[in-house]
């Protein structure tokens, strides 16, 4: 049997963009989305705090730095810049790896940036 579990997260990030014309995906900053173990073209969820809108679309890499959280295509009609969102991949485990697993939790603040726990 396997399990799903939340693999990683960026918590209350500040949507920057939104850009309706874009093909669809949601573009992170590369830092965060290191940060929070994403890889490019991994399928999220998001979940926005503002509206309560929920969706999934897949990762597109932004400069790293740059703070950027944008949305893209149909995804950019669920959220506008300044909303913030939850952004959270989930991974399938084994009963032994799920016991064990730890996710990354990346809390960001002002201009999506890494707060220190």
């Amino acid at each position: 049997m396997k399990i799903t579990l939340m693999k990683g997260k960026i918590h209350r990030a500040s949507v920057t963009e939104a850009d309706l014309h874009c093909e669809g995906s949601i573009s992170i900053d590369r830092a965060l989305s290191q940060a929070a173990g994403f890889l490019t073209n991994e399928r999220v969820e998001i979940y926005n705090i503002d509206t309560g809108a929920r969706f999934a679309t897949n990762v597109i890499e932004a400069p790293p730095g740059s703070g950027i959280i944008g949305l893209n295509g149909a995804a950019a009609r669920l959220a506008m810049p300044g909303d913030k969102i939850i952004i959270v991949a989930y991974a399938l485990f084994d009963d032994a790896e799920a016991r064990t697993f730890r996710p990354r939790v990346v809390r960001v603040g002002r201009e999506n940036r890494i707060l220190s726990d």
